[in-house]
């Protein structure tokens, strides 16, 4: 989701044989201290602390240290493969002094109140947040742990707090020493310190923030003893699968489910909101009675339309006048009167998620309340959604967090769509743990795409080929309208989501206007990797990639001289540049080079691309990107994230293309929804800007850029302007 602008305990569940207990957590019998950080609205700390054996979460805990010589680390984001397990671990770690082979992580209970996202209000995975909204908060509460370590052991020696040092985990005064876990309980009893007392380190005292050698947490992925959602194993439990219509907006009309239930293994067809539900002992024959259901749609309400219908009414759109999101001077009387001028328009598909694992959920209904297991992206809505369709309160909806396979948005929904899909299904079998689970299929033709949007882009240019005035036109779905985010999103018709990256232009043009036609389609979207940065970033780039050629000008030496105001996305492009060798070092014939810088979720990336050509086909042989995420917590994990980020817009620029036929999709699998094959992935450099800034985001700004970088590279190479994605040659 957007943040531009405002920028765990489980019980009665087990695995399958062989594999690791299910999210353990310190027992009763075993004390030790346990310390929150509460952050109000201004960021002030406060800490406090509680034995273990009390309980094991006391009052917003994120950092527990049991006799055993454990610090356990809860975890308040979604751990999804971007390595948030570890980056958060690395900034208690570091300001605790701890050994980091002690440190050991778990995703944290859903608590709105103790775990929020500060930079959202609600607790939550999402906007590339997890680090910049966490950086200060965990390391305040590492350090509030070693201070009461700390004065627990000058205590015992009797010496003074000054004079004690720490390092490794372990606490040390001339002869004396002694681990953490061995004073646990007497820091347990110490008076929490006082945010204003509380003394951090200085960049250039860190051990751990910045090193190239902290190992990942989010620990058995290598061998199998991860635990996913597919790996819960209830007593009792079932297997539900959803048949839903083929036509968004289509409902049932009637069905007959006899021959599924004559299918062994079958136990309960029925009919909710989204569908008929089959429920079976097993995934296998669940799908199986799901493929014997007779069903009959009702259509009336359907969106019918395909989708080259629906661009084609999207590009009428862009000759029309639209609701304005930005407006700087008087753009459209100079573009009226300039004798000289550039116009394109471009056009981009609808795109599916395609995580490496599809949604799914595990529920059971008891009572007045509901427990589930899953990868839970956006906690506090999913509860209050769950809360809200059973009729009880958010704290009688308890969610168990586990490790998912990817995201990319999808599993923050803001409808909360197959949570809510699995919920209602196991509210038809009380106190019966039931697991949802969608196919590749059901997930690549469930809807909540990234929209199709169409874009017009026109400059008036003077003398020497620069802008003077630019205007951009829109036309696409809003991601954020009729969600519980439109307040705060959505102003005077302009979703915020659909401008951003051409609103608050990064190039020093004097006459700007923005304008936005928001469509109404009845195909369900919704933020996708980058969310609005996935399309303006590319229009605005290579439009203003053709303007320096149109000029004559360097590509590179033309933006810099359209950046002079803005020292940030300068510093990375000239870097991005040297390291590419651009101007310096030649290619092989029939190769190009592209570039394309833009700033996102906080953070600026540039990213040089060169491509090789023969015919109409080519290939990306080299991506160099450059990143200011401000201080690279993990430098290795920002370089994975920036690679997979490219990996991701590589995908959507070289194939990637949702599209519907009168209404139906098109694509179910990744034999027809090709995402990135080995093969084709290019060699990657990421280069990381040295800074002291907190940190920004890091899992999304690497994807926008490289489509345009692509095309681009395309442009210098055949001089063929290609302005829709994919990018396919003639």
């Amino acid at each position: 989701m957007n943040i531009n602008r405002f920028f765990a305990n489980t019980a009665n569940a087990n695995v399958d044989t062989g594999r690791r207990t299910f999210l353990k957590v310190a027992t009763a019998g075993s004390a030790g201290l346990t310390l929150g950080i509460s952050l109000s609205a201004g960021a002030q700390a406060q800490a406090t602390a509680a034995s273990v054996a009390d309980t094991a979460l006391e009052y917003n805990a994120f950092v527990s240290i049991t006799p055993d010589n454990t610090v356990r680390i809860y975890i308040k984001h979604l751990e999804m493969g971007q390595g948030v397990y570890t980056g958060l671990a690395t900034c208690v770690a570091e300001e605790l002094d701890a050994d980091w082979a002690q440190i050991v992580c778990e995703h944290a209970p859903v608590d709105t109140a103790k775990y929020a996202n500060l930079l959202m209000g609600q607790q939550g995975t999402g906007g590339s947040t997890a680090m910049a909204n966490s950086f200060m908060q965990l390391r305040r509460a590492g350090a509030a742990a070693k201070a009461m370590l700390v004065s627990a052991a000058a205590q015992r020696w009797q010496v003074s707090a000054d004079e004690i040092s720490v390092r490794d985990g372990v606490v040390s005064h001339g002869s004396h020493s002694t681990t953490f876990g061995e004073l646990a309980m007497d820091a347990a009893q110490q008076t929490p310190p006082a945010n204003d007392s509380l003394v951090l380190k200085t960049p250039d005292q860190f051990r751990l923030i910045g090193s190239e050698s902290t190992l990942r947490k989010d620990v058995g992925k290598h061998d199998g003893t991860a635990i996913y959602t597919q790996d819960v194993q209830l007593p009792g439990m079932l297997t539900a699968v959803v048949a839903h219509a083929p036509r968004f907006g289509a409902r049932v009309r009637s069905f007959d489910a006899s021959a599924a239930l004559a299918r062994k293994g079958v136990r309960q067809v029925f009919e909710i909101d989204t569908g008929i539900a089959v429920v079976a002992d097993d995934y296998w024959s669940a799908t199986k009675g799901r493929e014997l259901l007779q069903i009959e749609w009702d259509e009336s309400r359907a969106e019918t339309r395909s989708s080259n219908t629906l661009l084609q009414q999207y590009r009428d759109l862009l000759d029309t006048e639209g609701a304005i999101a930005e407006q700087h001077g008087n753009a459209t009387a100079t573009l009226a009167d300039a004798s000289d001028k550039v116009e394109l328009v471009f056009e981009f598909p609808y795109l599916a998620h395609a995580q490496m694992e599809p949604v799914n959920c595990v529920a059971q209904v008891k009572g007045n309340s509901a427990e589930l297991w899953y990868g839970c992206q956006s906690a506090t809505g999913d509860q209050m959604a769950v809360a809200q369709l059973l009729g009880v309160q958010p704290q009688d909806v308890k969610i168990n967090t586990v490790f998912a396979g990817g995201g990319f948005g999808r599993r923050a929904n803001p409808m909360a769509d197959y949570v809510l899909e699995a919920v209602r299904i196991a509210r038809q079998l009380p106190d019966t743990p039931v697991k949802l689970v969608w196919s590749r299929e059901d997930d690549m033709q469930g809807g909540f795409y990234r929209p199709a949007y169409a874009h017009k882009l026109s400059a008036a240019l003077n003398s020497q080929g620069k802008p003077t005035a630019f205007q951009a036109r829109i036309a696409g779905q809003s991601i954020m309208a009729g969600t519980s985010m439109a307040a705060m999103m959505v102003s005077n018709g302009i979703d915020n989501t659909s401008v951003e990256g051409l609103t608050e232009f990064s190039y020093d043009i004097p006459e700007r206007r923005v304008e936005l036609h928001t469509t109404e389609v009845g195909i369900p979207v919704q933020w996708w990797r980058s969310v609005g940065n996935t399309h303006t970033a590319f229009s605005k780039e290579v439009f203003i990639d053709a303007l320096a050629r149109n000029a004559g000008i360097d590509p590179v030496e033309y933006r810099l001289s359209l950046l002079a105001n803005n020292p940030r996305e300068t510093a990375v492009l000239k870097l991005a540049a040297e390291k590419a060798g651009w101007g310096t070092k030649e290619l092989p014939a029939g190769w190009g080079r592209g570039v394309a810088v833009h700033t996102s979720f906080g953070s600026t990336v540039a990213e040089v691309a060169e491509v090789s050509v023969q015919g109409n086909s080519f290939k990306v042989e080299r991506v160099v990107a450059a990143i200011d995420c401000g201080i690279a917590v993990n430098p290795s994990i920002v370089r994975a994230q920036v690679e997979g980020a490219i990996a991701y817009g590589l995908s959507a620029a070289l194939q990637d293309e949702l599209t519907l036929t009168d209404g139906i999709v098109d694509q179910s699998n990744f034999h027809n929804y090709q995402v990135l094959r080995m093969n084709a992935m290019p060699v990657i450099e990421t280069h990381i800007l040295p800074s002291t800034n907190a940190p920004s985001g890091v899992g999304e700004p690497g994807t926008p850029p490289i489509a345009p970088a692509v095309a681009n590279a395309l442009a210098d190479a055949t001089g063929q302007r290609l302005t829709r994605l994919p990018l396919k040659l003639a």
